[in-house]
């Protein structure tokens, strides 16, 4: 499975512990939670649909039925497919959501976990909040001295740009320093599991 699916995978099984959704709402509040810059095409979420349908993660329900129905078949359309998670999958998404290997934390699953931290028991927010800050902190060290080898021969716009990156890092590690310190001292979010 790819990392891209994995997410996919875990998000869609997020969102449907919520509540039973069909396949547009189920995207559009995907785009919603993860942002526009991990927007899921159709071409990947029914592919990922089948396959959680396939494992017995979810099952399929027909949506409720148009008002006409032959005036829905005359013009092409045909009832909507809810997808419900099942007793499995939840047991799955729950073992998905306790995971805090170094995945839970880099780049590309990060914003995904941090989407469900409202279903993340404590010490599991605390074990990926602690994980992104260390590997932050070590992409920092890197992007520091590979600055300080390098700033002689960078043109000013190159510089800015490496400045650039230094401090968009810098702030993410102000920011979990605050996320950590507020978890720390029991102050809460929002209202979730363990809380």
């Amino acid at each position: 499975m790819s990392r891209r699916s994995g997410i996919l995978e875990f998000a869609v099984l997020g969102l449907l512990r919520e509540s039973p959704m069909h396949g547009y709402e189920l995207r559009k509040r995907l785009n919603t939670s993860l942002g526009v810059f991990r927007a899921f095409s159709y071409g990947t979420l029914y592919p990922c649909l089948k396959s959680l349908v396939a494992n017995g993660w979810l099952v399929e329900e027909p949506g409720s039925a148009p008002e006409d129905a032959k005036a829905a078949s005359l013009a092409g359309r045909r009832a909507k497919i809810v997808y419900r998670l099942t007793a499995e999958g939840k047991e799955h998404f729950e073992k998905l959501l306790a995971h805090t290997g170094p995945d839970a934390w880099e780049d590309e699953h990060f914003a995904a976990r941090f989407a469900f931290f409202g279903q993340t028991s404590r010490d599991v927010r605390m074990r990926v909040l602690e994980g992104r800050r260390s590997r932050l902190e070590e992409r920092l060290e890197k992007m520091r001295a590979s600055l300080a080898r390098t700033r002689e021969r960078l043109d000013d716009y190159t510089l800015e740009l490496q400045r650039h990156g230094m401090e968009s890092v810098e702030r993410e590690v102000r920011w979990l320093n605050e996320l950590i310190e507020s978890e720390r001292a029991g102050r809460d979010r929002r209202a979730g599991p363990d809380q």
